[in-house]
């Protein structure tokens, strides 16, 4: 590549970056989380916040407000400081959605990160260290990554990587595509270059859509712990799939201990679903199964059984 065109491609990832900053700037809001103590509102952390509605609703990390929070302030662009308060948080997506005491406010667009391809740059948007309006680049590293709930034995499926430069503060800010569209809520730092966010597809709109209207994501529990593991040839070949959810655990009470489900019996389907990954369960525990029958087929000791669940509400 000649100097001249070596400028020009130069010239025009700059244009691209910097033309998405002066979009999205003004969508993404300065998170100052405040908690209510004897002496008045003591601030508790720093974070940011995607603009989802002029009026007012904002999304973040459920971790940026995880702390007992009276609520805190949102910085923007023009200078306005808003009071925000929690609207509702869900540890399991590590999504929230705030409310702030404004209108008039610029929203985001959101994108769609199943479109995503590894190498497509992205551009995070965010306040690390409490510097409002920090542009960093990069490029999507990988897909389909896991990132562990912490203390809840469950993952967040799908999750982004990302090389883009992420610091603390950075959490609730936004990864955005090209176009200037919003496809993850940047959320950990897994170390030096190695960026995570949530993304932003039709599993996440619904935990949002259920955050802004009820303030909580209801899901069904069946009260297994398992893991992936490859089907034994015979039965893989007669299925024409290679791995199943392994039941490691059931729980004491549960739907599934109620159910007849045991340790070591593999779970090749629920609701007529084929499952084959814990995700894959997991994708399927919908509020509208709580309290519904559903069939689960597994296989015990290489046979065949169907059982009966009624999942009951994850608390």
């Amino acid at each position: 590549m000649t100097e001249v065109a070596e400028q020009e491609a130069l010239d025009a990832y700059s244009r691209l970056v910097t033309g998405v900053a002066e979009q999205l700037a003004p969508s993404v809001a300065n998170l100052r989380v405040m908690r209510r103590s004897r002496g008045g509102l003591m601030p508790v952390g720093l974070g940011s916040a995607v603009v989802l509605t002029p009026d007012g609703f904002l999304l973040t990390s459920a971790h940026v407000v995880a702390v007992r929070t009276s609520g805190g302030r949102a910085g923007l662009t023009d200078g306005r400081e808003l009071e925000f308060e929690l609207v509702g948080r869900d540890d399991l997506s590590e999504l929230a959605v705030l409310r702030a005491d404004g209108d008039g406010l610029v929203p985001a667009e959101l994108g769609d990160a199943d479109a995503l391809r590894v190498g497509q740059l992205v551009v995070a948007i965010g306040n690390p260290h409490g510097f409002a309006g920090s542009v960093t680049a990069g490029v999507v590293s990988a897909l389909g990554r896991s990132l562990p709930v912490r203390g809840r034995g469950r993952v967040i499926d799908n999750v982004i990587q990302t090389d883009a430069a992420l610091n603390p503060g950075n959490s609730g800010g936004a990864l955005v595509d090209g176009r200037g569209r919003v496809v993850g809520v940047n959320t950990a730092v897994a170390g030096i270059g190695l960026g995570l966010a949530v993304p932003i597809n039709d599993n996440t709109r619904k935990v949002i859509g259920a955050l802004m209207s009820e303030g909580r994501v209801r899901r069904a529990y069946l009260g297994i712990a398992g893991g992936t593991r490859p089907l034994p040839p015979r039965i893989g070949r007669e299925l024409g799939r290679r791995a199943c959810i392994e039941v490691v655990e059931v729980a004491a009470r549960s739907p599934a201990e109620a159910a007849g489900l045991r340790g070591e019996d593999l779970i090749v389907a629920v609701g007529g679903e084929p499952v084959e990954t814990v995700g894959d369960l997991q994708r399927l525990m919908v509020a509208e199964l709580i309290g519904a029958p559903v069939a689960v087929s597994a296989y015990r000791q290489g046979r065949p059984i169907e059982l009966e669940l009624v999942p009951i509400e994850l608390t």
